[in-house]
């Protein structure tokens, strides 16, 4: 399976295009990481392949077919800022079977606590609440997953669990895994190749 995005060109209303004639392609089980400063469009075009934001021109497709607009979309990004993916007038229980019913191994895994499944959102730390996002992203469903900043406000420990479970199961489940991260040693210790957005070329598997 491939998702692929082919000519992209976007801009936000009169400014100048964010991104231009932009060619991205991974495959099932792929892990990419996507590096750039701030402002060149990493955000922007995640969302334009999970289908948050809709491009002037270009097309994005999963085998060759647009990505529907109805039920579950089979390509999750999962934010930096988890307080911004949640309805706030949800309990936690409710917001992690929106999609799916995960696993009680699963929920171990990320170091969910049963009781704070009875929670609100705001009652819970930064990391705790990404960690429902994460899960909440990892249905049977999804077939290609975005991981944008997904750890940088967390503390080393929560990073290390969080991606540790991630890695583990798009491997067993062959997803295709796109990292978008400052973080130079992540991206180099866990992707299987580097684009750079600011020239738009494909580096090898190690930055500096």
């Amino acid at each position: 399976m491939q998702l692929k995005a082919k000519g992209i060109n976007f801009k936000y209303k009169d400014d100048k295009y964010i991104l231009k004639d932009i060619d991205f392609t991974i495959d099932s089980g792929e892990v990419v990481g996507l590096i750039a400063p701030s402002g060149f469009g990493k955000t922007t075009l995640a969302k334009i392949l999970a289908g948050y934001e809709k491009p002037q021109s270009g097309t994005v497709t999963i085998d060759g077919k647009k990505l529907s607009k109805k039920g579950y979309s089979p390509v999750q990004l999962i934010f930096q800022h988890p307080e911004k993916s949640v309805n706030p007038k949800w309990k936690m229980d409710k917001i992690l079977k929106e999609a799916f019913e995960p696993s009680k191994e699963l929920l171990e895994d990320m170091g969910i606590k049963k009781e704070w499944l009875n929670r609100w959102p705001s009652e819970l730390s930064g990391g705790e609440l990404q960690r429902f996002c994460v899960v909440r992203a990892l249905s049977p469903e999804t077939k290609f997953l975005i991981a944008d900043e997904m750890t940088t406000m967390l503390d080393a420990i929560t990073q290390a669990q969080i991606w540790n479970v991630v890695l583990e199961h798009v491997k067993k489940y062959n997803i295709g895994l796109i990292v978008i991260s400052h973080e130079k040693a992540l991206v180099n210790r866990i992707c299987d190749r580097i684009v750079d957005l600011t020239e738009f070329k494909e580096l090898s598997s190690n930055i500096e």
